[in-house]
């Protein structure tokens, strides 16, 4: 049974035509680094951990490689919106100059913050970089990627009323030589006008992450609808039921231009956590 459209949407994220001029920004930003490399499109697969190929015969020009050992191609995925609330310095308070930002674990605040903690249900979601023009063969060590979602109340830290003091769920880590990273959180909620996600930004080095600059790639992670329904059946995720009826991937304002190479691979349980993965090729 389809879900129905809700006609109206959240404040915490109203989708491209609302963000589009922090979008524009953000890549005039870009331009005026003369980091052109981060106007290419976004390249993903969704599935195991380990670097994959997907078949796309789409996948052609800037952003696209083949893989000459299985023929095979990444297929783009179109660059996201970063959302009202990145904490990347793009749109107000900037989270990534701070110390302690760099961990692999999101579910609490650090430094000076309220120091308060996310609850829900556990999330172990790891990230696979790898190399576009290889085909997604070939894993990019030493790059580093920022993630932030919202908690299971539909809030951001650093942005919503109440949790202007907190900075949890948002952290930034290292490729390892596999090109992975792997974060510690909590199965985010869902709110009004918005399809459960994380947003994730992509750099070239860690020390481009910490100093906020050279942004690669900018896109959106996107949950299965079993996962959700089955998640938001538990405590706490009571509001998330009915915010979930009324949307579908298919109309959401990000996803609904395709979603093949955002679409996480999740497994678990409510009592055991979930584990989330994707590979993303820049």
């Amino acid at each position: 049974m389809g879900r129905q459209r809700d006609d109206e949407m959240h404040e915490h994220d109203r989708g491209l035509s609302y963000d589009l001029p922090v979008l524009a920004r953000r890549r005039m930003i870009r331009l005026m680094a003369g980091t052109g490399a981060g106007l290419l499109p976004l390249v993903g697969c969704t599935g195991s951990s380990s670097p994959t190929a997907v078949t796309s015969p789409s996948a052609t020009g800037a952003g696209a490689g083949t893989d000459a050992a299985t023929g095979t191609t990444c297929a783009a995925v179109p660059e996201e919106t970063a959302g009202p609330y990145p904490g990347d310095g793009s749109n107000g308070v900037n989270v990534l100059k701070e110390s302690g930002v760099v961990r692999q674990d999101i579910t609490g605040s650090f430094g000076d913050s309220a120091g308060g903690t996310a609850e829900g249900v556990p999330l172990t979601l790891t990230l696979t970089v790898v190399d576009a023009d290889s085909g997604c063969g070939t894993p990019r060590k030493g790059a580093a990627v920022y993630v932030w979602h919202c908690d299971r109340e539909g809030g951001y830290s650093l942005y919503t009323d109440g949790l202007t003091r907190e900075n949890y769920l948002r952290g930034v880590q290292e490729t390892d030589e596999k090109g992975q990273v792997t974060f510690t959180s909590v199965f985010p909620g869902c709110y009004p006008g918005r399809w459960p996600h994380v947003h994730f930004e992509v750099y070239g080095s860690l020390r481009d992450a910490t100093s906020a600059t050279a942004i690669t790639s900018t896109s959106q992670l996107a949950f299965p609808e079993d996962v959700c329904d089955t998640v938001y059946a538990s405590e706490g995720y009571g509001s998330s039921v009915a915010n979930l009826r009324r949307l579908s991937l298919e109309t959401d304002s990000v996803f609904r231009d395709g979603h093949d190479q955002q679409l996480a691979a999740v497994k678990g349980s409510v009592a055991e956590g979930y584990t989330a993965s994707l590979t993303v090729a820049v």
